[in-house]
């Protein structure tokens, strides 16, 4: 046996295998009730919290049973509290990324996610909330060598006990671990074998667990409530229907007094009657005095305010908003602090009271554990997040992609997968919708759709100053990149904007390469390109106009003539010297490019 200390510091014996017998077997005397919320005064709930103080929790537990199902208030105020937390998804998380601990890892994760009463067993150790403590038994077996958990069994509360029955002095036997009382041992108790039974505690505040729970703060507003309610049910007994007062003649007979009555009665069951001429029967109504008639109801509405603040921490989504169909999410209604609360002291009971001895049992009690995390952060609003994130890179904030797609979950495309690109000239962020493109260096792709949007001539003034700001964040990039850029940029100049595309080609040859990267022969080729563009793009424009209008290539061919035939002989020269320049330069580059020269 293996000698080990549980979670409490106390030194327990392991053995090689968990008990699989059922101890706490539940029998049809756990269905039996002393009610002892029947008849309730302050003096026996004072009792009842003594008894509890002293160890015997027994008919604090029914107690707190009862109160759940005989106030509606309360039981809808717990169950929202419970709910806050087993509506959330949970996982199992490897201790470290080493490959054993994701093989316990994924070990544990097929054991307690196989287990059909998994859920139920959350909600049952949740019952701690109210009552302070909450119990549950492991049923264990053996399945091909390993130990798993085949049910988490509830155990009742009431079968707990904190002392040792008999002792002379209750308070130095009381235990910090219950005992269970079993068909074996139902007056003493049986202490539990380790590893067997799940105690789970809620630690609201400092002090003993059998006092620590939220229902014995809630009891005392329970029983003002009570008394409220039953004075305000005999009031409504009382004068909640008319006096019926019938009136006879003082010479009436004893037969007309008898009929009279009867008629009476009648009126009270039935709602109809006959009576004689003779008679009248009157209706009073009671006289409600506006001061006193609603103050049962302001007490009973101030007792579940006080209950919804200690179990909610808060009354402000207890009742409807006008205007509102109210909260629909529990996680709304419970304060966030509590919620975060309760899912890690249920999480930590978790890991060590149940994925321990899962673990310990087939891998070794010198193994890591691995994490179990109830998810209870709130999701973030991506929505507003994006819109930081557009905002920062308009203003020139460098972003990568890498880090875009780890933020938003949005995994990078691998090689050989199809991208979703945003229709022809419809933007997609910052930048004309060419951001994207330009963030992943995928240089030939942003080329292409820069392009159609020229061609389809919707590239404006505006378009420039994005220009820019796309260059720059591509980033660090070749020369020959650099040089493709520069031509593609000249198709972005507006007729007579010469100076703000010197400018683009200028901002793009010093922000794209990095500094030292590019030569004499880069500059001067941005500036040749950019002091042709006025005479280039109006010959452009013609060439476009007489392909579009003629007939056939020999009309083509003589228009091409003719256009070149009406160009300025200075100009024309001028910008066959640049080409030619520009070519020189090009070919040079390529060679050096090529030679490593």
């Amino acid at each position: 046996m293996a000698i080990l200390f549980d979670q409490f510091g106390r030194e327990i014996e392991v053995k090689k295998r968990p008990e699989t017998r059922e101890i706490a077997v539940t029998t049809i005397r756990d269905r039996w009730s002393n009610y002892p919320s029947g008849g309730l005064t302050p003096q026996s709930l004072a009792t009842i919290f003594k008894e509890a103080d002293n160890g015997d929790v027994a008919r604090q537990a029914e107690l707190f049973e009862e109160m759940e199902e005989k106030d509606a208030h309360l039981f809808s105020e717990l169950q929202t509290r419970k709910n806050a937390v087993t509506g959330l998804d949970y996982d199992v998380a490897p201790f470290s990324e080493s490959a054993e601990d994701k093989k316990i890892r994924d070990f544990v994760s097929d054991c307690v996610f196989g287990l059909d009463s998994f859920e139920e067993a959350l909600l049952d150790l949740l019952d701690a909330i109210g009552k302070g403590y909450s119990l549950a038994e492991l049923l264990w077996r053996i399945d091909g060598g390993k130990a798993v958990i085949d049910r988490i069994a509830w155990v009742h509360a009431k079968k707990a006990l904190f002392y040792e029955r008999g002792a002379a002095n209750m308070w130095q036997k009381s235990y910090e671990v219950p005992k269970i009382l079993t068909e074996a041992q139902p007056i003493e108790g049986e202490s539990m074998p380790a590893f067997k039974l799940v105690y789970h505690r809620y630690k609201a505040r400092s002090g003993y667990d059998t006092r620590a729970g939220l229902l014995r703060v809630c009891a005392w507003m329970y029983l003002f409530k009570n008394y409220g309610i039953k004075d305000w049910v005999a009031f409504a007994e009382v004068f909640g229907m008319p006096l019926r007062l019938g009136k006879y003649d003082p010479g009436a007979t004893k037969e007309d007094k008898d009929a009279l009555r009867a008629a009476i009665y009648s009126l009270g069951a039935d709602a109809a009657g006959i009576i004689s001429k003779n008679t009248e029967i009157e209706f009073v109504e009671a006289v409600k005095n506006a001061g006193t008639n609603n103050i049962y109801e302001t007490l009973a509405n101030f007792c579940d305010k006080q209950m919804s603040k200690a179990v909610l921490g808060q009354t402000a989504t207890t009742e409807g908003t006008p205007g509102k169909l109210g909260n629909e999410d529990a996680q709304d209604r419970v304060r966030h602090d509590l919620i975060k609360a309760d899912c890690e002291a249920l999480s930590s009971t978790i890991r060590r009271q149940i994925i321990r001895p899962l673990v310990g049992y087939n891998f070794g009690w010198d193994k890591s554990l691995p994490w179990f995390k109830i998810l209870y952060e709130r999701p973030e609003d991506l929505a507003s997040l994006m819109t930081v994130y557009k905002g920062a890179s308009e203003i020139g904030q460098p972003i990568s992609q890498e880090h875009i797609s780890e933020r938003f979950k949005i995994p990078l495309p691998a090689k050989g997968e199809t991208v979703i690109r945003p229709p022809a000239g419809q933007p997609s962020g910052p930048g004309g919708g060419f951001a994207p493109l330009a963030a992943k260096h995928d240089v030939d792709e942003f080329v292409d759709a820069l392009n159609r949007k020229v061609v389809a001539g919707e590239y404006s003034e505006s378009d420039v100053d994005n220009a820019i700001r796309l260059f720059a964040g591509l980033g660090n990039q070749d020369p020959g990149t650099l040089r493709r850029l520069n031509l593609l940029a000249d198709k972005l100049r507006p007729p007579g904007c010469d100076r703000t595309m010197t400018r683009v080609v200028v901002a793009a040859a010093g922000q794209i390469a990095p500094a030292g990267e590019l030569d004499a022969a880069d500059h001067i080729s941005a500036a040749l390109s950019a002091t042709a563009a006025p005479v280039t793009d109006a010959l452009m424009a013609s060439l476009k106009s007489l392909v579009e209008s003629a007939g056939s290539l020999e009309e083509i061919r003589e228009g091409v003539i003719n256009l070149y035939g009406e160009m300025d002989p200075a100009e024309l020269g001028a910008i066959i010297a640049r080409a030619m320049a520009v070519a020189e330069m090009a070919g040079m580059a390529e060679v050096k490019d090529e030679t490593g020269g």
